[in-house]
């Protein structure tokens, strides 16, 4: 049996998954973060993208798009708080698009009074959901 960790994906409105898994891979801010078991403790902040989780026996990862949160790793668990979680094959590529152009459309638009921080974010946001889609699509889910 391979050495597996626990984690746990939430967001503010629901668990989107528990259980066992060999490895996870998460947006870290500086980087992509690599967690196996038995990991040295780690809190620290996560950015928009996705998670992928390698699952015993399973021959695809897992993927779950996330919108930002916070990981905390303990040795023989993972925990993922995220700001939003959607399962990968739960995505809408036709909102995420909708969204991207109008986050771009309002970063565009110098004559309107926008906040600038929200729609740069809202960007980030569309455009970690649209990675997460063509990875599903690579993977042919």
């Amino acid at each position: 049996m391979a050495n597996l960790i626990h984690v746990d994906v939430v967001s503010a409105e629901k668990q989107i998954f528990s259980g066992n898994a060999e490895f996870v891979v998460l947006p870290g801010e500086l980087g992509e973060l690599g967690i196996y078991p038995r990991h040295t403790p780690l809190i620290t902040r996560i950015r928009a993208g996705t998670v992928r989780l390698r699952l015993p026996d399973q021959a695809d990862e897992e993927l779950v798009f996330i919108s930002g949160g916070i990981l905390e790793v303990q040795p023989d668990s993972v925990t993922v708080l995220a700001d939003t979680a959607v399962r990968g094959h739960d995505l809408d590529e036709a909102k995420a698009l909708e969204a991207k152009r109008l986050a771009e459309e309002a970063l565009h638009d110098r004559s309107a009074e926008i906040d600038y921080a929200k729609a740069t974010a809202e960007l980030a946001d569309a455009m970690a959901q649209l990675a997460t889609i063509k990875r599903l699509r690579k993977a042919g889910h």
